[in-house]
């Protein structure tokens, strides 16, 4: 997909995520900053190294993990990255949408990584026993159609 990033700065960060690789992962000081933090619905951490090994576990532990990069809004140092992540799970293809809110400095690294996603909808309600028990609570507290 082609989508229209400006700022060369966010345009690097974009290609490194659509090409992340564990072979891109030791580029990963060329993205984030020393000391960055990274924050989603599972982890909160700080530092590269960290950082990294979070990738470094998503790709031991999921089957074909990727990102598709479907829109970047950015302003100054900040931009908002909408996506979707794609990976195999126990011989089931699975989806997530998500966006992510990104800090960078002035060199062009990343200091703040947040992830934006419903981990409800998006994960747990294709679990089997949990599943089943959340979509009963979010048709019963939702609007009838």
């Amino acid at each position: 997909m082609s989508i229209l990033v400006t700022d060369d700065r966010f345009k690097n960060i974009v290609h490194w995520f659509e090409h992340l690789s564990p072979q891109t992962l030791d580029s990963i000081d060329a993205v984030y900053a020393m000391d960055a933090q990274f924050r989603d619905p599972f982890n909160d951490l700080r530092g590269r190294a960290r950082i990294r090994s979070v990738y470094q576990h998503m790709f031991e532990s999921l089957d074909s993990p990727g990102f598709m990069i479907h829109n970047v809004v950015a302003n100054g140092l900040q931009a908002f990255m909408v996506w979707d992540f794609a990976f195999g799970l126990r011989g089931r293809v699975m989806r997530i949408h998500g966006c992510t809110h990104f800090v960078i400095d002035e060199s062009g690294l990343i200091t703040l990584h947040r992830d934006y996603w419903d981990a409800a909808e998006e994960l747990y309600e294709h679990l089997p026993v949990i599943g089943t028990m959340l979509r009963w609570i979010k048709r019963r507290i939702s609007i009838p159609a």
